[in-house]
C-alpha cells in the first residue's frame, strides 16, 4: 500500500496544463481536478479567464461545472501556460489549434505533448501530431493521443465514460492515466498513436453521414448497415495510413463511432441531420454553437483516401453534399447501392 501512495504522490508531482476553453476542454479539467492539486489551463481571453474565477463557471459551455478555483491556474497566455506545465494537453478545436499557439515564443520541442484534437489541422491538412512534429519540432516518442469513446456532455454528468490514452512510452501512458482516472471514468491504454488519431478524425465524418440519414428520414435498419459499412471503411483507411495489428473493434476504434454516430450530444450527427432536412451547409453551420469537426476532416480523408484508392464510399459521399453542394437525397439514393 505505501508504494502505491508514494507512487501515485510521484505522479502528481508533474504539472499538467490544458489548451481550450470549449466543451471538451472543460470536461478534459473537470476530471484533472478529481486527482491533482493545481491544473494549469489556457483560456481564449481575459473575459473567460476572469468569469471562471469569479463565477466559478465556464461562462458558455458546460455551464453546470462549478470548479474550485483554487486548484486552477487559469491564463490567456500561452507561453505561461507552456512554462509552467510538464504535460500539456490539447483540446481546442482543431481549426483554432494555430491560433491559440500563434504567439508561442517558448521552446516545446521536449514537452509531453497529449492532444484530445478530433480534427485535421488545416494548415497541415492532417492531425495534430503530424502539426506538432512539423511546425514545433516536437519528438514523436513525446506525442500521446487521447480519444474516447466520450462525450464532454456525460462527463459533465458524471455518467460512466471510458478514455483511450495512446503513447509510445508507457511510463507517459500511465502517468496520463493515472490523472485522467476516476469514479466516473476508465482508461484504456495503446501504443497505436496514429491509429486512434485517425481514427478520431474519421468516425466524425462517418456521424455526419448517420446524421444526414436521419435528416433523409431512413430507420434504424438503414443506420445499422451504414454504421457497419463505417467501421469496415475506417479498418481499410487505418490499414493503409498506419498499417499495423489493430483490433478495429475496440472502444477506440469502433466505440467512439458509435457514441458518435448515435448519440443526440454529438455535434458531427446533429450537423448531418440539418442537411438532411434540408438546411444549406452554410446555414447549418452557422446555426451550430459548436464546431463539427466533421465538416472538416470530409475534404482531407476523401483526398488522402482517393490519392491511395482507398475505397470509401461513405466518405466520398459526405465530401460531395459537403463540398460540392451536391444533393443529399440523390447522393444517398447512389450510396444505397454500394453498402452490404
Amino acid at each position: 500500500m505505501y508504494q502505491i501512495i508514494e507512487k501515485m504522490e510521484n505522479v502528481k508531482k508533474h504539472k499538467v496544463g490544458v489548451v481550450g476553453s470549449g466543451s471538451w476542454a472543460t470536461a478534459i479539467v473537470k476530471i484533472l481536478c478529481e486527482n491533482l492539486e493545481k491544473v494549469n489551463w489556457w483560456v481564449r481571453s481575459e473575459y473567460v479567464k476572469g468569469y471562471i474565477q469569479y463565477e466559478k463557471h465556464n461562462p458558455k459551455y458546460l455551464t453546470g461545472i462549478k470548479f474550485h478555483t483554487e486548484k486552477l491556474n487559469i491564463t490567456a497566455d500561452i507561453n505561461e501556460l507552456m512554462r509552467n506545465s510538464e504535460y500539456v494537453i490539447l483540446a481546442a478545436p482543431s481549426i483554432y489549434l494555430q491560433d491559440a499557439l500563434s504567439h508561442l515564443t517558448e521552446d516545446i520541442t521536449d514537452k509531453i505533448i497529449f492532444s484530445s484534437i478530433k480534427g485535421i489541422i488545416p494548415e497541415v491538412k492532417d492531425v495534430a501530431s503530424v502539426y506538432l512534429r512539423q511546425e514545433f519540432n516536437v519528438k514523436e516518442k513525446n506525442i500521446g493521443i487521447i480519444t474516447g469513446p466520450c462525450h464532454a456532455e456525460e462527463i459533465a454528468l458524471e455518467r460512466l465514460s471510458y478514455l483511450t490514452v495512446a503513447t509510445v512510452d508507457e511510463e507517459k501512458a500511465k502517468n496520463m492515466s493515472a490523472w485522467l482516472n476516476s469514479r466516473y471514468i476508465k482508461t484504456t491504454l495503446s501504443d497505436d498513436v496514429f491509429g486512434t488519431e485517425y481514427a478520431a478524425v474519421v468516425k466524425n465524418i462517418f456521424a455526419v453521414s448517420c446524421g444526414i440519414a436521419h435528416g433523409l428520414r431512413y430507420g434504424d435498419n438503414f443506420q445499422a448497415v451504414l454504421l457497419s459499412n463505417s467501421i469496415r471503411e475506417m479498418e481499410s483507411f487505418l490499414d493503409v495510413v498506419h498499417p499495423i495489428r489493430r483490433n478495429i473493434n475496440n472502444s477506440a476504434y469502433l466505440g467512439d463511432l458509435l457514441v458518435t454516430g448515435c448519440s443526440f450530444f454529438s455535434r458531427n450527427r446533429m450537423l448531418g441531420n440539418m442537411i438532411g432536412k434540408g438546411y444549406t451547409v452554410h446555414s447549418a453551420m452557422l446555426e451550430m454553437n459548436m464546431v463539427a469537426e466533421g465538416y472538416y476532416a470530409a475534404k482531407s480523408i476523401w483526398e488522402i483516401a482517393r490519392s491511395k484508392n482507398i475505397k470509401m464510399p461513405i466518405a466520398k459521399a459526405v465530401y460531395e453534399i459537403l463540398y460540392e453542394e451536391k444533393n443529399p437525397e440523390k447522393v444517398f439514393r447512389i450510396l444505397c447501392n454500394e453498402l452490404n
